[in-house]
């Protein structure tokens, strides 16, 4: 029986994924990379990893909606979700569906092994204190200009706010970059 713990990479930047890959292997893991959804779920098919880096953005693809068969095949994986854009709403997103940590790239091999190895669901970002009433109105702005795929025009539709007022607010802090 091999005893050495399996590990999964979902991400479909290939330079990140290959030095990633380099890294966790020297620290004895068995690593396996996927570059697309369908790769991961292929290879979670066949033997489930008992720890995934998971990158909030694979491709075209959401990563979250990954969690979901991650768990179906062993309910005790355990994930983190890598992002280069933090936003508390995709952490406790994240969190919710199953993840166990949320970092933000660039993390480490260090970093990400560590995040495994905390024993209560968490996020680097879920801090106790209460956000301020501008700092969740930019988050859900942020959340909403995502999932229209940066469309201004259709952002500012599904706010309720007239374009221009949504590029004001917009051009007071930089735009989110898709991960």
């Amino acid at each position: 029986m091999n005893t050495t713990p399996t590990l999964l990479i979902v991400d479909d930047d290939a330079r990140f994924r290959e030095r990633l890959s380099a890294a966790i292997s020297a620290r004895g893991y068995d690593v396996r990379q996927a570059a697309s959804s369908v790769e991961a779920t292929a290879i979670v098919a066949e033997d489930p990893p008992e720890f995934v880096v998971l990158d909030l953005r694979v491709g075209e693809s959401y990563g979250l909606d990954l969690i979901e068969t991650l768990k179906a095949a062993d309910p005790n994986t355990r994930i983190v979700v890598l992002t280069g854009f933090a936003s508390i709403a995709t952490a406790m997103d994240a969190v919710r569906r199953g993840a166990t940590h949320y970092l933000t790239k660039p993390a480490d091999a260090d970093e990400i092994l560590a995040a495994f190895d905390q024993g209560r669901p968490a996020t680097t970002m879920a801090a106790a204190t209460t956000m301020s009433l501008d700092r969740v109105e930019w988050e859900h702005i942020n959340r909403v200009l995502v999932d229209c795929g940066g469309n201004v025009s259709e952002a500012a539709r599904r706010l309720g706010l007239h374009r221009r007022t949504l590029q004001r607010k917009l051009a007071k802090h930089p735009r989110p970059e898709a991960t």
